[in-house]
């Protein structure tokens, strides 16, 4: 077991280097093979510290969430960001600092956006197209050819904004349900964010492509037919992705170490210290249809066990964490252990917790807005 073990007192979010480090220049290698720009997510990991591995990889360029986010890590030295949300009309000052300090990335969807972002920008801006190629959460729709026109036209017009590029995320890769579906996704994103941009061109304007969701950007051999990719969650993976087949196990960077603080044989159980507040409440069905909200491993020499297949986090609390463990498992833990749950969704318990404890027993912080 890690020597430093026995200092973790509560849930702390546990942190392999070495593989989010090999993450991160597998992706940035397929990106490099493929001719295309990586602009990693870092809304994932949120960490200036984090973001220097990236630099490492010959990354250049990132997309982030927020305004406050962005703002971190222009203060830390990125000069090239993508916010990836429709742009806050109530934040347009802020943005409007932002493009005078950096290279901003804006995310535009409708002509009102456009009118009203415009007057309160004094400095330039790129402005990407956010285009719906079947998720269904937000965008024009691919295929809406008059409202992309009109939208294309209201910023072209406007002397602070640079028509750029469409941009989209396939969230719907995220219920796929096989890694051939989610790669039929991938292509047929691609393949109708050209036709939106071959719309475009027939009005003479020339624009880049951006697509970026892990599992279709991990799944995919190659990317082809886009000009940048966004991933995020690859960084670390968890257990959604790898249920997806998006990752295999010696790929997931990240657990939650958790106290054990109960036993109960009579129902093979075990209570964690390590609710909703530091896993989230994201599930995936387990083979019954019942909810899972994380996989289990034990402490190990060099970061954490492999996971028991039959043993689960069953429910959840605000801080209690149920077990549904396995005989062995059971039997093995004793009150006062430390279980290593595999969390559900890494973006959401990262964002809980706030710092990243690695296997060598270094605190990296995470941005706090």
């Amino acid at each position: 077991m890690m020597a430093f073990a026995s200092d973790i007192q509560r849930p702390t979010l546990m942190l392999d280097e070495t593989r989010a480090r090999r993450n991160i220049w597998q992706m940035a290698d397929k990106a490099a093979a493929s001719g295309v720009r990586f602009r990693p997510h870092f809304k994932t990991h949120q960490s200036a510290g984090v973001g220097e591995w990236f630099r490492e990889a010959g990354v250049e360029a990132i997309t982030v969430s927020s305004v406050d986010m962005a703002r971190y890590f222009a203060r830390n030295g990125w000069s090239d960001v993508t916010i990836a949300f429709p742009v806050n009309i109530r934040q347009a000052h802020a943005l409007n600092e932002l493009a005078g300090q950096i290279h901003l990335n804006l995310l535009v969807e409708s002509v009102d956006a456009v009118t009203a972002l415009v007057p309160k920008q004094r400095y330039e801006a790129d402005a990407w197209l956010k285009i719906d190629t079947g998720y269904g959460r937000t965008g024009i729709r691919w295929d809406d050819h008059d409202t992309l026109l009109q939208v294309a036209r209201a910023v072209a017009q406007a002397d602070s904004l640079r028509l750029t590029g469409l941009l989209t995320h396939a969230g719907h890769t995220y219920g796929a349900g096989s890694p051939k579906r989610i790669v039929e996704i991938y292509r047929e994103s691609a393949f109708r964010l050209g036709r939106a941009r071959d719309a475009l061109a027939d009005e003479g304007w020339r624009v880049l492509l951006s697509v970026g969701d892990t599992p279709g950007c991990s799944i995919v051999p190659r990317f082809e037919s886009v000009d940048e990719v966004r991933p995020g969650n690859f960084v670390f993976y968890d257990l959604a992705q790898h249920s997806f087949g998006a990752c295999n196990e010696d790929e997931i960077a990240l657990v939650v170490a958790c106290p054990v603080v109960a036993k109960h044989r009579s129902r093979s159980q075990l209570v964690i210290y390590g609710g909703a507040v530091h896993l989230s409440k994201e599930s995936i069905p387990g083979d019954d249809g019942r909810p899972i909200y994380g996989r289990i491993a034990l402490p190990a020499e060099r970061g954490w066990s492999r996971m028991y297949s039959g043993s689960t986090v069953a429910s959840l609390s605000q801080e209690h964490g149920i077990v549904q463990a396995e005989k062995e498992l059971f039997d093995r833990v004793q009150v006062g252990d430390l279980l290593m749950v595999v969390p559900v969704h890494s973006c959401l318990t990262a964002n809980l917790l706030g710092r990243f404890l690695t296997l060598d027993g270094e605190v990296i912080d995470m941005a706090r807005f």
